[in-house]
């Protein structure tokens, strides 16, 4: 068993050098067949040094860093192999290959970068903050109450770019003498106004329910997926009506720990696409596609898990239901917006239809939720979170400016 498991082990790592390599020749082909950067062209710079499974940190960020670079152009720096290709296969805004510190100060000689935008805390972002004469600045991957929005890493960047009061004193509680009202610049989730893409279905007289449910997690604290607790329950729920259309919207990883959690979301999709043959002015989606904008603005509910969609749907406005967790080790947090809630028991999931109806009808619910979205984002009306993302970077490019004029005669 041993000699066979070794000899396994050995063919596994000969076929992955081999994709790798493969993969690396891929990179370097597109890269040739890219035209050279013009010196002197960008002025802000999007560190990015993960690979393809955490894209949807940097994707996120691509419309609204589209629009900005009208005013001042941006240029994605990926360290990865497979993120690079990915990146430059779907992003809209040019991207350089730096693998290697040499690459990256080579590009850095020849840019005029004065601002580093970071969307994650890879380890590897310590290699770029070396670098100074400019700002580095956290814009993150998303707003929750999570452990990772209060780490004291922020504190390694010259600035954050938050979402709100919520952020505000979240922050607040862990990071000791910090200067807030300078380093931390709310801007809210500039993301939300573009929460568009192609619809795939003519909209109607149909109630469009979203359900976006998380996976099944790694560990009780983390267990929050509703597939195999709540999932078939609602979904058939609401199949049933003939007056909703669901958007299903799995996590990629559903399944990956637990066999019976995938075998859930597999039944789901099959009842939807049983439902669509059985009516075919029915269109349920099953959503499993990289953009995400157009489900949460067309949707008129949306049931989530605890995960970051809980914000993006806050964000937007419009109501939403969060299922309960079952497993009573899942930690969930009681000082923000989950401590007011509206959510939905498991027990409860085949209600789901009156629940919505009733929902629908409070207006106590709604000041809520608007109290709620306020806390967390301030004003969400269309196209103020993009002023304020760029006003606060227009205000980092004045401050550079200013340094730049104090510094001017340093090298003398």
């Amino acid at each position: 068993m041993g000699l066979f498991q070794d000899a396994r082990s050995a063919s596994t790592l000969v076929s992955n050098a081999l994709k790798a390599r493969l993969k690396r020749r891929e990179l370097s082909r597109k890269l040739h067949d890219q035209p050279a950067f013009v010196p002197h062209q960008f002025k802000i710079g999007v560190y990015f040094a993960d690979g393809e499974v955490n894209m949807y940190q940097v994707r996120q960020w691509y419309k609204p860093l589209e629009v900005l670079a009208k005013t001042w152009p941006v240029v994605i720096l990926s360290r990865n192999t497979l993120g690079a290709l990915k990146l430059l296969d779907e992003s809209p805004l040019p991207v350089a290959f730096v693998r290697t510190v040499v690459d990256l100060e080579y590009f850095i000689a020849e840019q005029d970068l004065q601002i580093i935008l970071y969307v994650n805390q890879n380890t590897r972002n310590f290699q770029m903050f070396r670098y100074g004469s400019r700002f580095h600045v956290f814009i993150n991957h998303g707003e929750s109450d999570k452990m990772y929005m209060t780490t004291n890493q922020f504190k390694a960047y010259d600035y954050s770019l938050i979402a709100g009061q919520a952020a505000r004193e979240r922050l607040g509680k862990v990071l000791w003498d910090y200067d807030f009202n300078k380093r931390a610049i709310p801007i809210g989730r500039p993301q939300a106004d573009h929460y568009t893409g192609t619809i795939p279905f003519e909209p109607d007289e149909r109630e469009v329910v979203l359900y976006a449910p998380t996976w099944e997690g790694d560990r009780a604290a983390a267990a929050y997926g509703s597939v195999a607790t709540h999932g078939l329950a609602l979904v058939e729920a609401l199949i049933a009506t003939g007056r909703h259309r669901v958007i299903y919207r799995p996590h990629p990883r559903s399944g990956a720990v637990d066999f019976e959690y995938g075998e859930a979301n597999d039944q789901i999709k099959s009842l939807l696409r049983r439902a669509n043959a059985h009516d075919r002015s029915a269109h349920h989606v099953v959503d499993e596609g990289a953009e995400l904008g157009w489900q949460l603005s067309v949707a008129d509910m949306a049931i989530v898990d605890i995960s970051a969609m809980v914000y993006d749907r806050l964000a937007a406005g419009k109501p939403l239901i969060i299922t309960k967790p079952v497993n009573p080790g899942a930690e969930i947090d009681t000082g923000g917006y989950l401590s007011d809630c509206e959510w939905l028991q498991a027990a409860d999931a085949g209600k789901i239809v009156s629940l919505i109806d009733q929902l629908e009808h409070d207006p106590e619910a709604q000041a809520r939720l608007d109290r709620w979205c306020t806390h967390y984002f301030g004003d969400i009306s269309p196209g103020v979170p993009t002023q304020r993302f760029h006003d606060a970077i227009s205000h980092l490019m004045n401050e550079w400016e200013k340094n730049a004029m104090l510094h001017e005669h340093d090298s003398d």
